[in-house]
């Protein structure tokens, strides 16, 4: 099965003939290529799960055969992909080869324009137009591209985090943190670690952070696949445990009593930190699913917040155009534009460890001094796309007179004194996503039965 999305391309391997293949990278390198109209320079990198490394050798060889020059990135977090694209002034694009947060028998490729964001709905539709219909011209042997080894932008990446003016390294370290780190085994697993030492960590526990490719739990970090973790914070008696998906752009913390520190929680403590180093009359960009708790943080500082549709290209894009300076998405997601302007693991870690460094207590406690909200997910099956419209319209009909405001962006989202509730059609199944958010467990449930009644 194949799937192209706003998130790009993934496919499972090997189990029909429609699956991902390297015939598939190799036509979807190509066409990136004529994208760009056969020139300039690419930046390729894996996440490091099993299989990738041939699909980036067939991607990688593709594109150079095809005129283009690369730079080789080998096994980085998606990230650093976004960043050698937004930093290198030669390099015009990129490609990651990965399929996130799916399980092992799934891989993909994810395509990266020249501003370091990823292609948005329109340049996706014109690379899958080229896809289906284009026909790459041949490239004479002496015009192929050059393959260059970039794997020491990693350290570029490290840097550029150290250097970020709202992380305090002496903090850090005066801590004495004890981490347990979870890679799942892949591209997290040669980075973090040594961002964690060059913070200042004291001891860095590594759990599955060998580099093999080899997931050793169902790779997408939520509480039910974190058992290890868990176990090894409390075994360990470490101050926080931290976990990242296998293209490592996603952060997920858990605290020293092995409970999760929840997502939404994450670029709430990120936004807080930066916001309270920062001068007023700042901007922070979440998308609409987004804890509301980022608004109340935003009051305390002066600062607006701006909301857009689900979709880190959505968040990214506003980010730019409105000079915001962090934002990012509730599912553990952070972007600092200061850095790149991409979710990124390491930007993450670096300010929820300098905010938990100044804080001073232990997280579980820093957790209770956030906003206190809860989110409720539910989802409403369709038997077919026409009942969408049908179900927002009794949705509407329903709240519209007891909201204060209704956001249509996105589905509707309706905001109520201190909560809300958003319905909004998924990508990829014939379901609307029902989420909301409330100061307590029972009122967002009763926000999702009121759907339903």
């Amino acid at each position: 099965m194949l799937i192209r999305s706003i998130s790009g391309l993934r496919g499972t391997i090997g189990e029909d003939d429609n699956g991902l293949s390297a015939e598939v990278v190799a036509r979807y390198a190509a066409s990136f290529a004529q994208y760009h109209d056969f020139k300039g320079t690419i930046a390729v990198g894996y996440d490091g799960r099993l299989g990738g490394a041939l699909f980036y050798e067939v991607c990688r060889q593709t594109l150079a055969m095809c005129g283009c020059d690369v730079l080789a990135l080998g096994v980085v977090p998606t990230p650093t992909v976004q960043m050698a694209v937004e930093l290198g002034a030669e390099v015009v694009g990129g490609i990651c080869i990965t399929a996130s947060h799916n399980p092992s028998e799934w891989n993909g490729m994810k395509f990266v324009a020249q501003t370091g964001l990823f292609l948005d709905a329109e340049e996706n539709r014109t690379l899958w137009d080229i896809v289906d219909t284009g026909k790459p011209q041949p490239v004479p042997v002496v015009e192929f591209g050059d393959i260059l080894d970039a794997r020491d932008l990693v350290d570029d990446h490290i840097q550029a985090v150290l250097d970020i003016p709202f992380v305090d390294r002496e903090k850090i370290a005066s801590r004495n943190f004890r981490v347990v780190l979870d890679c799942v085994n892949a591209s997290g697993s040669l980075i973090h670690p040594r961002l964690l030492h060059s913070l200042g960590v004291a001891d860095v526990v590594e759990l599955s952070c060998d580099a093999s490719g080899i997931f050793p739990h169902r790779p997408e970090p939520i509480p039910e696949n974190l058992t290890s973790l868990k176990e090894a914070i409390l075994r360990e008696k470490a101050d926080l445990g931290i976990v990242v998906d296998p293209d490592a752009d996603r952060l997920v913390m858990i605290m020293e009593n092995g409970e999760p520190f929840i997502e939404e929680n994450t670029i709430a403590l990120c936004a807080e930190h930066v916001l309270k180093h920062s001068p007023k009359g700042q901007t922070v960009v979440v998308n609409l699913s987004t804890t509301r708790a980022i608004e109340d943080i935003a009051t305390n500082y002066d600062a607006r917040v701006i909301r857009t549709p689900v979709g880190e290209i959505n968040v990214a894009k506003k980010m730019r155009d409105v000079g915001a300076i962090i934002g990012g998405e509730g599912s553990g997601g952070v972007i600092l534009p200061s850095v790149h302007l991409g979710r990124d693991s390491l930007v993450g870690v670096a300010l929820a460890l300098s905010a938990l460094a100044e804080f001073g207590g232990p997280i579980s406690q820093k957790r209770k001094e956030l906003p206190q909200y809860e989110i409720v997910k539910s989802k409403i099956a369709l038997t077919n796309a026409e009942q969408v419209n049908s179900v927002l319209s009794d949705l509407s009909n329903k709240f519209a007179g007891k909201a204060k405001s209704i956001n249509r962006e996105d589905g509707i989202r309706f905001d109520f004194d201190n909560s809300w509730l958003q319905a909004r059609a998924s990508n990829t199944e014939p379901i609307i996503r029902i989420i909301a958010e409330a100061p307590t467990t029972e009122e967002a449930k009763s926000l999702i039965a009121a759907c339903n009644s």
